[in-house]
């Protein structure tokens, strides 16, 4: 949780000075620069090709042969930007106006023969009965799924001598005690449970915040070798409602299983 928390304060001097170095999920280190640009983070050549979209404004865009790209559209608020470019790992992060005004350079990593994607996609969990106070409701893109997504997938054998994490690549609408002492939302009277992760049926970790990159180590004592996995996210609940069950609304972007 410190690492996440660290990783969401980095994201709000990003917002404020349009540097800062991250060094989590997919993304190993962002900047500024003239323009645009996606590179490779460890030989630092242009990505070309990649694909970058805003999925809450169904807008996306190619890298050209320098690994530069423009966001000409409207971004209103906190968006989410994602990266796709096959043999690197999934990349999300969390922009405002203020962010894409600068010239961003972000670095993107390779993937290896381990990690599993279980997620390209922004999904939504909950029941779609949230308050506009909400955290980045304004980015909520789709409707619920429903309360929980789940994910079987196989892991070989040799990945229980690696070291295994779920990497969530942006998340968002978290209203936690915690998210709102932070300022992440503005819900005057209520507040939700952290969203819970389960790998096996056994509940490995909660996510308290919203933020990108958010990684979650999975004990591989729970691992099955060679047989079928299951990866189980459940949103919070408003414990402040006792009435009925009110699910904490949330989105969720580029889920994968990463070795190192």
């Amino acid at each position: 949780m410190i690492r996440v928390l660290l990783l969401l304060i980095c994201l709000f001097s990003l917002n404020i000075t349009g540097f800062c170095a991250v060094m989590e999920g997919g993304v190993s280190k962002t900047g500024i620069g003239a323009q645009n640009r996606i590179i490779d983070n460890q030989t630092n050549m242009p990505v070309a090709d990649a694909t970058v979209s805003l999925p809450k404004e169904n807008y996306s865009t190619t890298t050209d042969e320098n690994g530069a790209f423009s966001l000409n559209t409207q971004i209103n608020g906190t968006q989410i930007m994602s990266v796709e470019k096959d043999g690197y790992r999934p990349f999300s992060l969390t922009i405002t106006d203020k962010v894409a005004s600068v010239p961003m350079v972000v670095a993107i990593e390779k993937s290896n023969i381990q990690d599993i994607i279980l997620s390209a996609e922004m999904f939504h969990l909950g029941d779609d009965n949230y308050s506009s106070a909400s955290a980045n409701s304004n980015e909520f893109k789709g409707h619920s799924v429903g309360a929980f997504y789940s994910k079987t997938f196989k892991m070989a054998a040799e990945a229980i001598s690696k070291t295994n994490y779920i990497v969530i690549g942006s998340i968002i609408g978290i209203d936690t005690l915690l998210a709102k002492k932070i300022g992440q939302n503005k819900v005057v009277n209520s507040y939700s449970s952290p969203p819970e992760v389960y790998f096996n049926g056994a509940k490995i970790a909660e996510v308290q915040l919203n933020g990108d990159g958010q990684r979650i180590k999975i004990p591989n004592n729970l691992i099955k070798p060679d047989m079928l996995n299951e990866v189980t996210i459940k949103t919070g609940r408003n414990l402040m409602q006792h009435a009925y069950i009110d699910y904490d609304d949330i989105e969720l972007m580029n889920i994968s299983i990463q070795a190192e």
